[in-house]
């Protein structure tokens, strides 16, 4: 018999592992492993998502450790542009390539055209980087003298997903603009990705970051088939069944804390890694709530936390050099959580806006 895991004893152990309970004191490079990979997809995300996890957090912490390298910005899980330390991508990057290798080829499969001759473009693709970093534009039109009758999309997206691929960081604001250039990780960091991670070292990680939690959580998280190797570690896991009667495992030693702990309000990023790392996210937002944090165009928009789970959303709108933030929950909020909520946005606008002339937070009507 598994002892049961409530609902909100899985929240409270993810938040844990997430630094959501209480900001860390440890370097951006430390707690960028201990998370695994922030997704990044916005070039604001990994700042945003950092400085709600760290004490004392400041822009120029994350900037100083992506130009020690100590950071990159990549193509990694589910296809999609990660945070992730140097380390990690150079051990776990062989481990998700076949995902990757998988996703180029179904598009190219929807994309009218002629088959793309994958060998031949990682060819040409190394070729044309080895010379130094260049930005996607320019990718596809080199691309294109090679690859004539190919469409320039999914050509793009082949070189993207086939090839181990860094972002070149710049002095931007957010450390890298809208069209960033990338070059080859073997180049950037020194040496090529050799693999060394392991299926097993992964599951790890990612219930050191994320669980408890499944085979099906993992294969949601990364898109990696692992039935077989939680039942290899099965041994050194232990098992817990959920209030739905799903088995999840966890690392013996992994924080559990009280599902009464107290969790206090953060605003997360679009994307935040929070709301896609399980198959199963009512750990964290309810079922009915679940499509708003999917928008028509795949987005996933900014969220917040009350009690530790989402509670609604949020964005801010410019005018001139004033900036306001806009709270929207999913139903009514006591009014403690009001005033902790627009106190925590006020925080969260001197940390992305503190040249603004003015600025105001909002709660909009529930619903």
């Amino acid at each position: 018999m598994t002892d049961v895991l409530s609902r909100r004893a899985l929240n409270r152990a993810t938040l844990a592992r997430q630094l959501l309970l209480e900001r860390a004191r440890t370097s951006v490079a430390d707690a960028v492993e201990r998370l695994l990979a922030l997704q990044a997809q916005q070039p604001s995300s990994p700042f945003l998502a950092l400085w709600n996890r760290l004490a004392g957090f400041g822009a120029d912490d994350l900037r100083t450790a992506l130009d020690k390298r100590e950071v990159v910005r990549a193509t990694y899980v589910r296809a999609t542009l990660h945070l992730l330390s140097a380390r990690d991508y150079l051990a776990f990057r062989a481990l998700v390539e076949p995902s990757l290798v998988a996703a180029a080829a179904g598009v190219t499969k929807r994309i009218a055209g002629p088959e793309i001759d994958q060998e031949r473009l990682v060819a040409v693709a190394r070729g044309v980087l080895d010379a130094g970093p260049l930005d996607f534009a320019a990718i596809r039109e080199r691309m294109r003298r090679e690859f004539p009758d190919a469409d320039d999309r999914a050509l793009g997206y082949c070189v993207r997903m086939n090839l181990p691929l860094v972002m070149v960081p710049t002095a931007d604001r957010w450390a890298f603009p809208a069209s960033s250039e990338v070059t080859m990780a073997g180049s950037w960091l020194g040496t090529e990705p050799a693999g060394t991670g392991s299926a097993e070292d992964f599951v790890r990680r990612y219930l050191a970051a994320y669980g408890p939690a499944g085979p099906a959580d993992l294969r949601e998280f990364g898109w990696l088939k692992a039935a077989d190797v939680f039942e290899r570690l099965a041994p050194e896991l232990r098992a817990f069944t959920t209030e739905d009667g799903r088995v999840v495992y966890d690392l013996p030693g992994a924080p559990r804390p009280d599902p009464d702990t107290p969790a206090p309000v953060r605003l997360l990023p679009e994307f935040d890694s929070l709301v896609l790392a399980h198959k199963d996210r009512s750990r964290i937002v309810r079922t009915e709530y679940r499509p708003r944090l999917i928008t028509k165009n795949l987005r996933v928009p900014a969220s917040f936390l009350w009690d530790g789970f989402v509670a609604g959303t949020w964005a801010t709108t410019r005018r001139r050099t004033a900036v306001t933030l806009t709270l929207t929950p999913f139903e009514r909020l006591p009014a403690k959580a009001v005033r902790e909520l627009s106190a925590e946005a006020e925080r969260v606008l001197e940390f992305t806006d503190p040249g603004a002339a003015g600025r105001d937070v909002v709660v909009a009507p529930a619903g």
